[in-house]
């Protein structure tokens, strides 16, 4: 009897071994951040963590992560012999997720203030009408009317008396309108901090689901692209001398505000933007005929995207709405803010918004960014509430934009149709061709208060060749060129660089690399030594009729002084007009040896200037048009 009674508690212990172990267990993690990657326009955050999993589903909860995520982007990668069943991404908030309002009490408050705000509007207005009717009837009496000494004093005395009386009356309206729009702001200002705001600090949540057969240890990385963060490129250029080469300072200013704390992270820095469209475009068919016109091309649209807010009738943005590409299955949803983006494919028109409750709208695509405000449906109005907000939808179960929607009664979960043999997520690592990426060597901080962090990103040497620059037609002062050959092997992005020559600040210039050229000029900043003038010859500048032409012909003398104890390679650049009608003829009398370029009608003269010398040029042309005609020549 007491080997089975010992048998029979035997059993029941492994049964609720077994149901014990078959429920599912939930882990909350609070990781930090370990590794960023940022973009020009946001970033790449990766979390880890290892984690001892028992047998059984498990439900893994990465909590206080940032609000500013794209759902779109979370991954999840895990080692061992675990299989990821799924991924979700959701917010929630600190307090509650109800949305919380001001009381009724308050209302009513503000309510009893804006009846007596109403109440001393219509006083005021009242005095202001009868100031203008006294304002407006000044005259006494008709024009040839005379008055007594008497009359015109009780008349003055009067309007004095009432005037004053009113103004002062109006003055006390105006402070008590002032006193109850600062009442009525103190009431809302106390809500507020007593937390009755109308939204709710939202913090961010990855709930990943994994499934394993044993007891096992996982490495556990979480990763995803969050908004406000960036970088941008500025430069440090040193040069000690025109005899040695330049350093350039390559630096990254990173700022972000995503809520999150970066600390002692490895940093990664790219050129890569996630933000643009990677759609490449197509050509249309150019079909030529009679009244037809060429294709035309929508360039409204920037890089195949489209963003854009959801809002309510209100003005509150609606959440979890369903914004598809009619005629597709390429759809997103909008997140906390009513906020969407999405990638357009090339026929892409039209786009479905959808929401439970609302009535659907299908809108074209006029532009890369939407504003859309949809209209409730008073029909289906009456049977729906969203849970996450304190309402609910009859027989409504999923997950919409981050927001936990369930049935009002648990429902048991559906069976798996097979069973999946492989274990874990198949990755690979690609190799991106199509931006530049630097590691910064050393743990960084970066605080989450949107202010600059400036990071040494490289140093260069740079060899340079040397050359001073003057257009005198514009500018009399000579330019220090710095022309840096073989530039595209450094990976250099166009910006701000601070100008250092001889060990003193000159101040800032461009280093522009989106024009495609062998050699990238730096300008050093102007040399006073080097002394450029321009000035006309007046012998020269002669007008003659020739039978129907008129000719006139203009001269200039430029004159170059090297004041400087080393010589010099100089560079002038100058013009001539260029004609674009055969009734008019320029041609060029006098250059001084200088190069033209008949297409732009830019002359070039390079030469090496030793030591005080002084070098002199002469630009004369002549210009022929008819003499009827007018011509502005300068």
């Amino acid at each position: 009897m007491l080997k089975h009674l010992l048998l029979l508690i035997l059993v029941l212990l492994l049964s609720i071994l077994t149901l014990t172990a078959q429920e599912q267990k939930e882990i909350v993690l609070k990781t930090d951040v370990s590794e960023a990657t940022v973009f020009i326009n946001g970033a790449q955050v990766s979390r880890k963590k290892t984690i001892d999993l028992l047998p059984g589903k498990t439900k893994i909860r990465f909590t206080n992560l940032s609000p500013y995520i794209d759902a779109k982007s979370v991954q999840v990668k895990m080692d061992g012999e675990v299989m990821v069943v799924s991924v979700n991404h959701q917010s929630s908030f600190l307090d509650s997720l109800k949305k919380p309002v001001v009381s009724k009490t308050a209302n009513q408050q503000v309510k009893d203030i804006d009846d007596r705000l109403a109440s001393e509007q219509i006083s005021k207005t009242v005095i202001q009408d009868e100031l203008k009717f006294l304002e407006e009837n000044k005259k006494i009496g008709g024009t040839n009317t005379g008055i007594s000494l008497l009359t015109l004093k009780e008349t003055a005395n009067y309007y004095r008396e009432r005037m004053t009386a009113l103004k002062v009356k109006d003055l006390e309206i105006s402070n008590r309108i002032k006193a109850l729009e600062a009442e009525k702001r103190a009431i809302l200002s106390e809500g507020k901090q007593d937390g009755n705001t109308t939204k709710c600090t939202p913090i961010g949540e990855v709930v990943v689901e994994v499934d394993c057969k044993k007891n096992t240890r996982a490495n556990l990385e979480l990763m995803y692209y969050v908004k406000n963060a960036g970088w941008y490129p500025t430069y440090d250029v040193r040069a000690i001398s025109i005899d040695k080469p330049i350093q350039l300072i390559y630096k990254a200013n990173i700022h972000q505000n995503t809520q999150e704390e970066w600390k002692d992270v490895k940093l990664k820095i790219s050129s890569a933007d996630p933000n643009q469209g990677n759609i490449a475009p197509k050509l249309k068919t150019y079909f030529l005929n009679y009244y037809t016109a060429p294709p035309r091309y929508d360039t409204r649209i920037d890089n195949n995207q489209v963003s854009g807010v959801v809002l309510e009738n209100s003005g509150e943005p609606l959440v979890g709405v369903t914004v598809v590409v009619k005629g597709t299955t390429i759809g997103t949803v909008t997140d906390l803010d009513g906020r969407f983006s999405l990638a357009i494919p090339q026929n892409g028109k039209e786009l479905v918004f959808s929401f439970v409750g609302m009535v659907s709208q299908t809108l074209p695509i006029t532009g890369s960014s939407m504003h859309i405000y949809m209209q409730e449906d008073s029909k289906m109005l009456e049977e729906v509430v969203v849970v996450g907000y304190g309402t609910v939808k009859k027989e409504l179960a999923g997950a919409v934009a981050g927001v936990q929607v369930q049935k009002s009664k648990s429902a048991p979960a559906a069976a798996p149709a097979f069973e999946r043999k492989d274990v874990a997520m198949p990755t690979a690592q690609v190799e991106n061709q199509t931006a530049v990426e630097f590691e910064i060597k050393i743990p960084y901080t970066i605080k989450s208060d949107n202010k600059n962090t400036i990071v040494e990103v490289d140093r260069y040497e740079l060899p340079a060749d040397y050359e001073y620059f003057a257009i005198p037609k514009i500018n009399k002062d000579a330019f220090l060129l710095a022309n840096i050959t073989d530039w595209e092997k450094y990976n250099l992005l166009e910006g701000e660089a601070n100008i250092f020559f001889e060990n003193t600040y000159i101040g800032k210039t461009i280093l522009d690399t989106r024009y495609v050229s062998d050699t990238l000029s730096i300008s050093l900043g102007r040399d006073k030594n080097i002394l450029v003038s321009r000035d006309k010859v007046k012998d020269f500048n002669t007008k003659k009729f020739l039978g129907s032409k008129k000719e006139d012909t203009r001269a200039w003398k430029i004159s170059v002084r090297n004041n400087k104890s080393q010589p010099i390679n100089f560079v002038i650049l100058d013009q001539i007009p260029v004609s674009t009608t055969t009734e008019i003829e320029v041609n060029a009398e006098n250059l001084s040896g200088g190069d033209l370029n008949t297409d732009t009608g830019e002359i070039k003269w390079k030469m090496e200037l030793n030591p005080s010398a002084k070098k002199e040029l002469e630009l004369k042309y002549k210009v022929k048009y008819p003499k009827d005609r007018n011509l502005t020549i300068e």
